[in-house]
């Protein structure tokens, strides 16, 4: 039985752009190509990070020193300015305020087995594909997903 690898179950091309990219230009980008992450690249076009849908939904952080959590958006703690000025705010913003980095990648013939392992130790739901040093796709775990579902015949 032939294993599967990256190239095979990958989104491709990778969607990039640069550093300097706004919030709201990387949503926009993101829900008109109905993608669910970017990968930043720096000026001389290596990873410096990946934004994902997540980094724009609400969650809850621990505050620095102290076992108190508390509710951020976009990468921002919620306090008194409201959830609409953050949204304002995301306009002049940038993705490297939010973005993750390092970024965990893998090779274009990684099999299924290692990208599962890399998003199950890291506890992301992205992982970038290269070639060579080169961004070429990205695998979600909703591609795997769909491989899984291909493999059982469904």
């Amino acid at each position: 039985m032939e294993k599967l690898t990256a190239s095979d179950v990958m989104s491709s091309p990778a969607r990039t752009v640069s550093p300097d990219t706004t919030l709201a230009e990387a949503a926009d980008v993101m829900l008109h190509e109905s993608i669910g992450s970017l990968v930043v690249l720096d000026d001389d076009g290596g990873i410096a990070g990946i934004l994902t849908d997540s980094d724009f939904g609400s969650s809850e952080g621990k505050v620095p020193f102290s076992t108190f959590r508390a509710p951020t958006l976009l990468g921002r703690w919620l306090g008194e300015e409201g959830v609409e000025k953050i949204y304002q705010e995301a306009r002049s913003r940038t993705v490297t305020e939010i973005m993750s980095s390092p970024v965990h990648t893998v090779r274009d013939d990684a099999p299924l087995r290692e990208i599962l392992d890399v998003m199950l130790k890291r506890d992301i739901k992205h992982v970038p594909v290269l070639r060579e040093g080169e961004v070429v796709g990205m695998v979600s775990r909703f591609d795997l997903l769909k491989a899984i579902r291909t493999k059982l015949g469904g």
